[in-house]
């Protein structure tokens, strides 16, 4: 049996990782990345680095040209702000989750389980976020043998980082940030609400921004 963690070298992927890994042994865990032509992708180096970290196998998947249409993928500009703003619908990439999804269990086999880092804070913008899309995932996924996790799917981000600080997830090594240089921006909506949940967590953040306090701003606006 193996546990497959989608693991796209961020918070919450990264804190599954770590929790995955208290009831598991490294030989039985195993990560899996996608490359799909993201602007952030840095998050794929952070991923290979959390996965040599904890000394599990890890794989990167080809998507390239099978999505479009989101700021992600260079479509328009990264929103900055709170994800409370409308704004930040421009960041939706239609069918991300279903396919990475479809692709890992593609790659399981029966009695294996596929675990993914979904949480609270994202059911608002992404729809293939939300308890329902998971649940009904899984009883596709049941056809093949293979289980789909969700651990954190009613957990806000702040609780995510608290668990996997517990869990020893190496968090100073994760990316969130969507444009992709060489530090964090602070500015675009996942660099607000990773510093917030930081802050909110009461965990100390080991991440340099480009802009340290703009996230302040952004939370008390989107409130």
């Amino acid at each position: 049996m193996t546990h497959i963690v989608v693991l796209s070298g961020g918070l919450d992927s990264t804190s599954a990782l770590a929790h995955t890994l208290t009831s598991k042994p490294p030989a039985e865990v195993a990560a899996v990345s996608f490359d799909y032509g993201q602007r952030h992708r840095r998050e794929l180096d952070a991923a290979a680095a959390v996965a040599a970290y904890h000394g599990i196998s890890h794989r990167v998947l080809d998507m390239t040209g099978l999505l479009s249409g989101s700021a992600l993928l260079g479509a328009s500009e990264v929103p900055e702000g709170h994800y409370a703003e409308d704004n930040m619908a421009a960041t939706v990439v239609q069918g991300r989750n279903l396919l990475f999804a479809a692709a890992a269990i593609a790659t399981a086999r029966p009695g294996d389980s596929l675990v993914v880092g979904v949480h609270a804070g994202d059911h608002p913008i992404y729809a293939d976020c939300r308890p329902g899309f998971w649940f009904h995932l899984n009883e596709v996924a049941a056809a093949y043998g293979v289980e789909v996790l969700a651990p954190f799917v009613e957990l806000t981000k702040a609780q995510v980082i608290a668990t996997g600080s517990g869990a020893g997830a190496p968090l100073s090594l994760t990316w969130s940030c969507y444009q992709g240089g060489e530090l964090h921006c602070g500015r675009c909506g996942t660099c607000v609400e990773r510093a917030e949940a930081f802050d909110l967590a009461g965990v100390v953040d080991p991440t340099t921004y480009q802009d340290s306090e703009f996230w302040r701003t952004a939370v008390a606006a989107g409130r």
